[in-house]
């Protein structure tokens, strides 16, 4: 049984959170505020954190960049504001999935299941196109990505990377050298088509490009007007 920590300062929402998490088979713990997050986190292990944006004192920004320094734990925020640099903020600094208020309770267990499902490496439910016959360990020149472990390195130097990353770059390993547009990218990486904007994309492929810069490496190519491709890994 997963078992995911919802944060939010509002009370009824954190009681319609943990009513559809736990009719959908998830174990739920609640945290009021952001700091009490961090606590909990650090006391117990979750699989997912459903994390609002907007709470007093320390909000959901600010607990999402203290969790990113120590895991790779996949974030779904929740927030009432719907501009699109809201979302590409949210997804820069190490959140999977951005999700509006009002939401939809099926919405919402709906991506909580897709997030999960990309963390564990289950790619069953997609639609891929034909792949090689070994997908558990794929390899391009210094790159190397194993589905069983949930592990990417560069030359041997780990790089940890949110589920969404690590879907993208499986997405582009399975074919080195081909283009894929950002929808390409989007059937790859995420369980349910559509779910977000497509130029999100563009703000994990970012968050990619300076992980591995930070070991540096430069894999991911942009092909200006047609979409990214991996390059010579070397």
């Amino acid at each position: 049984m997963s078992r995911i920590l919802v944060v939010d300062d509002d009370p009824s929402i954190r009681d319609v959170i943990r009513f559809a998490l736990e009719r959908a088979g998830f174990a739920v713990a609640e945290a009021e505020d952001g700091r009490t997050a961090i606590g909990a986190f650090s006391a117990a292990a979750f699989d997912l954190v459903v994390l609002d944006v907007m709470m007093p004192e320390l909000d959901g920004h600010e607990v999402c960049r203290v969790l990113r320094r120590q895991s790779a734990i996949p974030i779904l925020f929740l927030s009432s504001k719907d501009e699109e640099i809201d979302r590409v903020v949210g997804l820069e600094i190490g959140g999977d999935d951005y999700l509006v208020k009002p939401f939809s309770p099926r919405e919402l267990v709906a991506r909580v299941k897709a997030i999960l499902r990309r963390a564990n490496g289950n790619t069953a439910h997609l639609k891929p196109e034909p792949e090689p016959t070994n997908t558990k360990i794929l390899r391009h020149g210094l790159l190397m990505l194993n589905s069983d472990d949930v592990c990417v390195t560069w030359a041997d130097q780990p790089i940890v990377l949110t589920a969404t990353e690590f879907g993208i770059l499986k997405t582009l390993m399975r074919h080195p050298g081909r283009v894929y547009t950002r929808e390409g990218l989007m059937d790859g990486a995420y369980a349910i088509e559509k779910i977000v904007c497509d130029r999100t994309i563009d703000s994990h492929i970012r968050r990619l490009r300076a992980k591995f810069a930070a070991v540096g490496a430069a894999p991911i190519e942009t092909l200006q007007g047609f979409g990214y491709r991996l390059g010579p890994c070397r």
